[in-house]
């Protein structure tokens, strides 16, 4: 009557759409202007990962923080894993969505595991120097890093997937029979 199963063919295409949720995230928490972080009002103070904003209403006075090392650091972190996850994509979608080619799979693990050591790194050294450098109260960390976190963590168990995929080569192919987890008469 019900059969619950895992259709391994089905990850040929939903992790390279994964890793494309990523590329989406990250592209957003870069871009974000609003702020990675606001103050508890959330009207007079703010800091993306380009700039630190004060004032109220229409009078903001906004200076850039690429002047700060660890600001240029946190930029560059990101900037080259976005890189490095464009780059995982496309060879994602070479080994999976073409012709099955099983031995690019453990170099899309590795590069996804390369971008998360950068981003974890990026995504600490913020708010550490955020709150030595530039906290003066209570503030909230937003939406846009939180995109940046989640990006990290879809490109933590895509690197799990694509290295545990190899070994199901004939359930990706669909030359093997389906195993069921739960099989109910």
């Amino acid at each position: 009557m019900f059969r619950c199963g895992i259709a391994y063919p089905r990850c040929k295409w939903i992790v390279p759409l994964l890793l494309l949720f990523a590329i989406i995230f990250d592209i957003i928490a870069i871009a974000a202007t609003s702020g990675w972080v606001e103050d508890e009002e959330g009207n007079s103070h703010y800091t993306s990962m380009w700039e630190e904003c004060r004032g109220r209403n229409d009078n903001w006075d906004c200076r850039s923080l690429m002047e700060y090392p660890w600001a240029q650091a946190v930029a560059a972190l990101m900037i080259i894993g976005l890189l490095i996850l464009i780059l995982a994509f496309i060879v994602s979608c070479v080994a999976l969505c073409g012709s099955l080619n099983l031995t690019l799979l453990p170099f899309v693990g590795v590069l996804l595991i390369i971008v998360v050591v950068l981003q974890i790194i990026a995504l600490i050294i913020y708010p550490v120097k955020f709150n030595e450098e530039l906290f003066e109260g209570h503030y909230y960390y937003t939406w846009a890093y939180g995109f940046g976190w989640g990006a990290t963590i879809l490109c933590i168990g895509c690197a799990v997937l694509f290295c545990c995929l190899p070994r199901y080569e004939d359930e990706l192919t669909g030359l093997a029979k389906t195993k069921y987890l739960y099989s109910s008469a």
